[in-house]
């Protein structure tokens, strides 16, 4: 037993002990503003038929791929080399796609409005935070293949545009909106798949 014991990686260990605390204070916070515990549980709503929602998964699949890459790289970079001029970056990428990962998956921007932060002002907070990323990190972008990211961007900052003014569009359709949200996360996620490509390859630049 004590065998089996000592073969337990402490990630293990620390990865469960996380895991429940946070559980059990999700559950309290969740019982203490009378709602239902049972609907933390809640499974996604059967589509009415096959292809209902399939790209919205697909974006949303493609959106958790870049901030576990960036994570995974960065952790493994910085043990083999802990002054590599890219570690800040590879972090600093991470935080900025997990953000985008946790707003589309949770619907940040639609919950805040329940406290009375209405979107506009959570679409502000998000266009200071990418542009001090471009600025703190432009050497670092200017290294990399930064015209696949930047049409990345440039796609999705059109989305959110066509989201925020579509009452003004003679044309109301999701796919106004869905087609360059998609291609856009389709280019983010090819550039940092790219970028930590480079940076395992060539760890101790």
């Amino acid at each position: 037993m004590l065998v089996l014991i000592k073969k337990i990686p402490s990630a293990f260990i620390v990865g469960n002990s996380i895991s429940l605390v946070l559980l059990v204070l999700v559950i309290l916070y969740t019982r203490k503003i009378e709602a239902s515990v049972e609907g933390l549980f809640i499974p996604p709503g059967t589509p009415p038929y096959p292809t209902a929602g399939l790209l919205t998964h697909t974006f949303e699949i493609l959106c958790a791929i870049s901030p576990v890459v960036c994570g995974f790289t960065f952790a493994v970079v910085r043990r083999i080399n802990p002054h590599n001029i890219n570690n800040f970056f590879l972090l600093g990428s991470t935080i900025l796609t997990g953000g985008f990962f946790c707003n589309e998956i949770y619907r940040v921007h639609i919950i805040l409005q329940y406290f009375d932060i209405p979107k506009l002002m959570t679409i502000k907070v998000y266009s200071v935070i990418l542009f001090l990323y471009l600025l703190l990190f432009w050497k670092n972008l200017k290294a990399t293949p930064y015209g696949i990211m930047a049409t990345g961007f440039i796609l999705i900052i059109l989305a959110v545009l066509i989201d925020s003014f579509h009452s003004y569009l003679p044309v109301k359709s999701s796919l106004i909106e869905g087609i360059p949200k998609l291609l856009g996360i389709i280019n983010l996620t090819l550039y940092f798949c790219l970028v930590c490509y480079r940076a395992i390859v060539n760890p101790l630049e």
